[in-house]
């Protein structure tokens, strides 16, 4: 896999590292808020908890395809650059 271009040594790994911790914190932070969102819905309109349920899986569904998309575009992303390396080297 590859890293963010100038990081080399210990700071190669804490830059992979780093990325998959922001990944994490905008899955947390989207279902929290949404639960949040939810909770004071609830609490204004006076009703059961189903705007807290539906809070808490609508924000896991839609972080997790923010998620998704993020990493599967990384992805193709890495796979680009290291084709695109290939070949410059091929040339070479």
């Amino acid at each position: 896999m590859a890293t963010e271009p100038g990081f080399s040594g210990p700071d190669k790994g804490m830059a992979q590292g780093q990325k998959y911790f922001t990944v994490g914190l905008r899955f947390a932070g989207g279902v929290v808020a949404f639960t949040l969102g939810g909770y004071a819905l609830d609490r204004w309109l006076k009703t059961i908890p189903l705007f807290t349920i539906v809070g808490t899986v609508g924000g896991a569904v839609l972080s997790f395809i923010s998620v998704y998309r993020q990493l599967t575009l990384e992805t193709r992303d890495e796979a680009r650059d290291a084709s695109r390396e290939s070949r410059e080297d091929d040339k070479a």
